[in-house]
């Protein structure tokens, strides 16, 4: 095996970029829900995830066709960072596995979140204010 510090030097980098490359690597995301589930932060991010997906009505719960399986989801675990390389907050999303869809028995079903109302009347507006050609 090829030891990796034989290729990678931080020695010509600032002080201040190996404190934020340090900072940034105490930090782990989880890749499963059960590791995930056992930290009090991640349990909040994804308590929060369920709450604004409810919120915004995002799915309503109905009876299985006979015959027929659900589409499975999973979590995707980030940290979001400020600029500054702070950690700003722990983020969950639930998200479906898409991949598992079949072709003219549920292909034409997905649901991708794209945009909110708020988003397009806002650039509506800055479009007159501003007198854009929108097309």
């Amino acid at each position: 095996m090829y030891s990796l510090c034989n290729f990678l030097s931080y020695h010509r980098y600032s002080p201040q970029h190996c404190s934020f490359i340090a900072t940034i690597s105490q930090d782990i995301e989880p890749h499963s829900y059960t590791k995930a589930a056992s930290l009090p932060q991640w349990q909040d991010a994804m308590q929060s995830e369920l709450a604004a997906l409810e919120a915004n009505h995002t799915w309503s719960l109905t009876s299985l066709p006979p015959g027929k399986t659900p589409i499975g989801c999973r979590w995707i675990y980030k940290i979001k960072r400020h600029s500054n390389g702070t950690m700003e907050r722990h983020r969950a999303r639930l998200v479906a596995k898409g991949y598992t869809q079949l072709e003219s028995i549920n292909f034409h079903d997905t649901f991708s979140p794209t945009i909110k109302m708020i988003i397009v009347r806002c650039l509506l507006a800055l479009a007159a204010a501003q007198n854009w050609s929108l097309h």
